[in-house]
């Protein structure tokens, strides 16, 4: 799947830290990323406490993403100069993260506080930089809309890694996605 999102031209992959030994799947993905996609950055996300965040930096991870906010995960990140985007959903919490360091934040799910939320905290904190996960679609409208709201960037799973393509092993067809998936990006 790495390789076909590189393939496609996305440069930056967040892994997601779910069962056991994943962090030992990890390892093996960033080694191989560093060989077969030389410009790809992989992070890692679901972090939820600082152990988690310096095991996986300590296996390679260009920056840590989080479902929410912990500041003691920001202090792990800042000191290894690490960039970490936590997942926030008030206006307090983007900032609270701004003030611990955090340069982007994660507005999370997106599907449930929409383009509108964002567009409403851009108007008071236009330096805001706001990366929307959950409930993005690889689609035209979809994405100008995230965009045309203020997000900085948007984070993509399911819907650009459809099961039915996984389980076929088509990674051609997800190369396609990613593709055109970037190429809707408003300019």
């Amino acid at each position: 799947m790495l390789k076909a999102c590189y393939e496609g031209g996305i440069r930056c992959f967040e892994f997601t830290n779910r069962g056991d030994f994943a962090h030992e799947v990890f390892a093996e993905l960033v080694k191989f990323a560093a060989t077969e996609c030389p410009e790809m950055a992989v992070g890692v996300g679901s972090v939820v406490e600082p152990a988690t965040a310096a095991l996986y930096m300590q296996l390679g991870a260009c920056f840590v993403v989080g479902p929410l906010f912990n500041p003691e995960v920001a202090r792990v990140c800042n000191r290894r100069q690490v960039l970490y985007i936590p997942g926030c959903g008030t206006v307090s919490e983007v900032g609270a993260a701004q003030e611990a360091g955090c340069e982007v934040v994660k507005v999370f799910p997106g599907d449930v506080l929409g383009p509108k939320f964002v567009k409403g905290l851009m108007a008071p904190m236009p330096w805001t930089r706001i990366m929307v996960t959950g409930g993005v679609e690889p689609t035209a409208d979809n994405l100008k809309t995230w965009f045309s709201a203020g997000a900085f960037a948007v984070g993509m799973g399911s819907k650009l890694f459809p099961s039915s393509l996984i389980a076929a092993s088509d990674w051609p067809s997800i190369a396609s996605l990613c593709r055109t998936s970037l190429s809707s990006l408003p300019k």
